[in-house]
């Protein structure tokens, strides 16, 4: 099984929720599974192990999360799968669910039991054999290329008040911005839009970014000096806490209360570790959210790709490829300018900003999971004889790391 998540936002470009985008079998090795609707055949929920392994805290806060459902999972006991509050999660059915009385009253079972649902994939002439269902919806997803949107928004609006529209396929920000003008819609999804966009002028870094990225400089040479770290480290409150903190909860030895010390006790590589991820969260402090948990979650993901991509023993530069891959937005930089701002490897360099070297196909994969684009992930999965379960549970991982991080 593969599965990934996938951000809504609203017309102000924030994210306010998130789809869970799986596939159950290998794309070429398993054809069959080619169409969502076919991912039925079990009665669990696919992909709900993700919010388990994350954590609804972690995975969205306040955000709500839409998990898809099939003609079979829809009779799976939820309670039983996901230690998630109904409350939290928009369950997401298609037109593969037809409007009979078995499916009619297990949705109303379930919304009495306090989850809410969203269709999918309807079109025009389905409207009047879908109204029972529909009126039972909180969400319905419109795709422009399917239907004709500003009219399937007037039936909706004056047929279903209540219902909340989400138009979803948006291939740009020029299509989203001719769609969104009007602020008629409640959320949006599209492949244009998977890092939240920043907008307004770039400024120049702030004095503590450059100590920040002073520092990633340092512990980024070959044998750095300890000594230089912690001069640099010294600078920032902050950083100092959180090293203290963290170092003497892992250590048995009791007062370690100067940036030396505790620099010693960690040693090169498990400082150069912390630095990487604790500074990524400080210079993400005044970007969206996302870009931080994106940031931090493609770090672990190509760290624990590596073995399957064939980098056994270059697992520390895939997971800094991965933890700079968005630099350009913690920076308000292009990405070329973002990384002449630390010391990176030139394979590093050529995968985030050519997409060459040795690094760029598992960059693109990474890329293409993130997507849901499964035709492609099957593909690589296929020529490089890597098993579905192996790349599920890198991601899995990722998650999981992200989520003890925090």
């Amino acid at each position: 099984m593969l599965a990934t998540l996938i951000p809504l936002f609203d017309a102000d470009l924030a994210v306010k929720a998130y789809s869970i985008f799986a596939r159950k079998e290998n794309y070429f090795l398993h054809p069959k599974y080619s169409g969502f609707s076919k991912l039925d055949g079990a009665n669990y929920v696919i992909g709900l192990d993700l919010i388990d392994v994350m954590g609804m805290e972690t995975i969205s806060g306040d955000l709500d999360i839409f998990v898809p459902l099939t003609e079979i999972s829809l009779f799976s006991d939820l309670n039983e799968q996901c230690g998630a509050p109904p409350e939290k999660l928009v369950l997401l059915i298609d037109r593969a669910i037809v409007p009979c009385d078995n499916h009619i009253e297990r949705i109303k079972e379930l919304k009495a039991a306090g989850y809410r649902f969203a269709i999918r994939r309807l079109m025009g002439a389905d409207f009047e054999n879908y109204k029972a269902i529909i009126s039972e919806m909180d969400y319905i997803f419109i795709n422009p290329k399917k239907l004709q949107i500003s009219r399937a928004d007037e039936f909706f609006r004056k047929t279903y008040p209540g219902i909340k529209i989400c138009v979803v396929g948006i291939k740009s920000m020029e299509e989203y911005e001719e769609i969104a003008k009007e602020g008629r819609y409640d959320l949006y999804e599209g492949s244009f839009f998977r890092l939240p966009i920043t907008r307004g002028k770039k400024e120049a870094m702030a004095p503590l970014k450059t100590t920040y990225i002073e520092l990633l400089n340092v512990v980024n040479e070959r044998d750095y000096d300890l000594t230089k770290a912690a001069d640099v480290i010294e600078r920032d409150t902050a950083i100092v806490v959180s090293l203290l903190n963290m170092v003497n909860r892992m250590t048995v030895v009791s007062g370690i209360n100067s940036v030396q010390h505790a620099v010693a006790m960690l040693g090169q590589k498990e400082l150069k570790r912390w630095i990487v991820t604790a500074i990524t969260r400080e210079l993400c402090a005044d970007r969206p959210s996302e870009i931080m948990r994106l940031s931090l979650i493609r770090a672990k993901f190509a760290e624990n790709l590596s073995k399957l991509f064939g980098f056994k023993n270059e697992e520390k530069e895939l997971f800094l490829m991965g933890l700079f891959s968005v630099l350009d937005k913690i920076l308000d930089r292009t990405i070329e300018e973002a990384l002449q701002e630390v010391k990176v490897s030139k394979e590093i360099y050529d995968a985030l900003v050519s997409g060459e070297g040795p690094y760029a196909e598992l960059f693109q994969f990474m890329k293409d999971y993130e997507e849901a684009y499964w035709p492609e992930v099957s593909r690589v999965m296929l020529l490089k004889e890597i098993e579905v379960a192996d790349v599920y549970e890198a991601y899995k991982g990722a998650l999981n790391w992200y989520r003890l991080l925090l």
